[in-house]
């Protein structure tokens, strides 16, 4: 299907039903045997986490799901689900979202009505956007890909395709973790149509004699990403190498998907209680039930076999990949992978905007989605006029 088609969410009862029963006769190991979290996500945690998956109500989920617009469309092959919510002011902005893993467009949910209608959130109608959240292929209710290929550049390409497909030449990108790299790709395919672009996380690193020259602050950055390197990456290595390998346990075991995915989504967000405790269970359970309901947890681990062939690994070849557009960054200190600014202005050639947070992680639009709505808006102003 070429054209757009409504695509209200509703999962049938006796998939529901099955997963009731699968969370009653979950089969857990005993408890780790030390306490600092080096073996991975606690039994207690994950006792706590199914018990509220158990209350869950995910017909509450999906009507908060189907009141906003969702449609499909084919794009190169694949159906892409998205959300697309236009603005009552006549000159909004088109904004395209996009998230990365163990998120989904649940990581945005809370930012589309300020965005697309700011006025009625205490804003000004000159900062209104017009809205897309699509799902990465593989990812929520897209299309699993049954063929190799589905890298960020190619994601990027069938998400210029949508934009053009919704009626919107210009307009501006955001996005985290996967995002970042599906939005920065989509940026060098078409820099004149992207009028700038707004990232969490910087797709870049420091060259050698950024590392021999590095003050106090970039030496503590370069300490936090060895340590990532050395203790986190876990879920990169495994996601990586061997997708479908851990893709049984994601699509047989619900104790074993909100085990992975809320590993992740504790360990990369600000988690202080200063900072609002990070993501909460209430938007894990969400989130877990998500990939359960839409059985993707083997298809969204290939991204990660797919990009790291894909992904330049240097910094110098990162690098080469410039980007020209005008590009605003806001940086959260949970951020597990931190980034100078004289390493990302290399590549990102066009720096409009470098603000650093003092709360905050890996996942704004759940963390802070407040100054995430506020940071867009500042970032994509310049962009509006034309």
């Amino acid at each position: 299907m070429t054209e757009i088609e409504p695509f209200p969410v509703s999962i049938p009862e006796h998939d529901l039903a099955d997963l009731r029963a699968r969370l009653d006769h979950v089969r857990l190991p005993e408890a780790e045997t030390v306490p600092d979290g080096t073996q991975g996500i606690g039994l207690a945690r994950l006792q706590n986490l199914l018990a509220a998956w158990r209350q869950h109500d995910w017909r509450s989920l999906e009507q908060r799901w189907n009141a906003i617009p969702h449609y499909r469309t084919r794009l190169d092959g694949l159906d892409i689900a998205f959300w697309h919510v236009r603005s009552p002011e006549p000159d909004a902005f088109p904004l395209v979202l996009t998230h990365g893993w163990p998120g989904s467009v649940l990581e945005f949910e809370s930012v589309i009505g300020p965005l697309t209608d700011p006025v009625a959130h205490g804003g000004s109608a000159a900062d209104a956007f017009d809205v897309v959240v699509p799902a990465l292929p593989g990812f929520g209710f897209s299309e699993r890909p049954a063929e190799v290929g589905w890298t960020p550049g190619r994601t990027a390409q069938a998400w210029a395709d949508l934009m053009t497909r919704l009626g919107y030449e210009r307009f501006g990108a955001h996005g985290g973790d996967w995002g970042a790299f599906v939005s920065t790709e989509l940026a060098r395919l078409a820099p004149e149509r992207v009028a700038a672009l707004h990232l969490t996380m910087p797709i870049a690193s420091p060259l050698p004699e950024d590392v021999a020259t590095a003050d106090a602050a970039e030496q503590a950055m370069i300490a936090k990403r060895d340590m990532f390197m050395m203790t986190g990456p876990t879920h990169v290595i495994v996601q990586g190498m061997l997708p479908q390998t851990l893709g049984y346990s994601l699509l047989d075991s619900p104790a074993g998907l909100a085990a992975w995915l809320s590993e992740a989504l504790v360990a990369f967000s600000d988690t202080r209680p200063e900072a609002g405790g990070g993501v909460s269970v209430a938007q894990q359970v969400d989130d877990i039930a998500l990939y359960w309901f839409t059985g993707t947890g083997a298809s969204a681990a290939r991204w990660y076999w797919e990009a790291v062939r894909w992904t330049p690994r240097s910094a110098e070849a990162q690098n080469a990949q410039a980007v020209t557009v005008p590009t605003a960054f806001t940086l959260f200190p949970g951020e597990p992978f931190p980034v100078a600014k004289r390493w990302a202005e290399r590549r990102y050639q066009n720096l409009i905007s470098w603000n650093e947070m003092t709360y905050g992680g890996h996942y704004a639009g759940w963390e802070q989605p407040g100054l995430l709505v506020s940071e867009l808006r500042n970032a994509f102003r310049q962009a509006r006029i034309r």
